[in-house]
């Protein structure tokens, strides 16, 4: 007599998860780690609410947050960079162009262009740290010196949006003339009496900072960003000294009167449009 029968079961599938969190619904601060949500992190202008963190934007997110919709017209498109030098260092400088045209969709670190802030007509030149670090060679150079002078023929306010690690050395001393190229056509807006202002985004160093970012009639910085020539490491290896807390971030160069002001993100468009108010002769479009 059998006590026990052993029973056929029917080996079901795992039921999947209906209510599985899609991907991209959250970002991580790259400051503190706070975990946020991504369309509140992005309404809130790309800035950590829990410690202010000002992440890095891409040019036309710049010209997004700054220029009136629909009155970006983009000039000097056809510019593209070369490698005179032929430079090699662990790879070829003209396979590292490729890469950075194929990621950021750019010709180079720089999209220069008119349009208008809360209606007052600006020529505009926004750097992208995406684009090799946003370094300064030859086409970095000649868009900005070509925007400057659009501005001078047009008289138009021009407005510098900068960030960068200074002059891109695979171009040699080609890259290190464009310093001198940018300044004298600052100084050439400086004697039409052009309102010219810089805005310093996290990083703005080195060559770049050396020329065309620190000669605004008004150099405005966003909280946090690191602004000087050479990195803070740099510094204190070669002067062997101890460097104070905050050295060559923007509220300590403001301190020390190298600034004007530290504008929140938020902000910068209606301080960049009260500016206007106040320096140019015409009213708003």
């Amino acid at each position: 007599m059998v006590w026990f029968r052993k029973k056929k079961y029917t080996v079901l599938e795992a039921p999947q998860k209906k209510d599985r969190i899609p991907d991209g619904l959250w970002h991580k601060c790259e400051n503190c780690l706070n975990i946020l949500y991504k369309k509140d992190f992005e309404a809130n202008f790309k800035v950590c609410p829990k410690c202010n963190y000002h992440q890095r934007l891409t040019c036309w997110e710049r010209i997004d947050l700054l220029i009136d919709k629909g009155t970006f017209v983009e000039d000097n498109v056809d510019i593209y960079p070369a490698d005179p030098l032929g430079f090699v260092d662990s790879k070829p400088y003209s396979q590292r162009l490729e890469e950075a045209q194929k990621k950021t969709e750019l010709a180079d670190a720089v999209v220069t262009g008119s349009g208008t802030i809360n209606g007052y007509r600006v020529e505009i030149a926004v750097m992208d740290f995406r684009f090799i670090g946003g370094s300064m060679g030859s086409v970095v150079g000649e868009k900005v010196t070509r925007s400057f002078e659009h501005a001078l023929e047009h008289n138009l306010p021009v407005i510098a949006v900068c960030t960068s690690g200074g002059a891109r050395m695979q171009e040699g001393i080609l890259s290190l003339m464009q310093m001198a190229k940018t300044s004298i056509a600052v100084a050439r807006l400086n004697e039409a009496r052009i309102p010219y202002i810089t805005v310093l985004t996290h990083p703005t160093t080195a060559g770049v900072m050396a020329s065309f970012a620190s000669l605004g009639d008004v150099v405005i910085a966003e909280p946090n960003a690191l602004i000087g020539f050479a990195g803070p490491r740099v510094i204190q290896q070669t002067i062997n000294q101890i460097l104070p807390k905050g050295f060559q971030l923007s509220e300590f160069v403001c301190e020390h009167g190298f600034i004007d002001i530290v504008v929140h993100r938020k902000e910068l468009k209606k301080t960049l449009s009260t500016l206007l108010s106040f320096f140019t002769k015409t009213s708003p479009v």
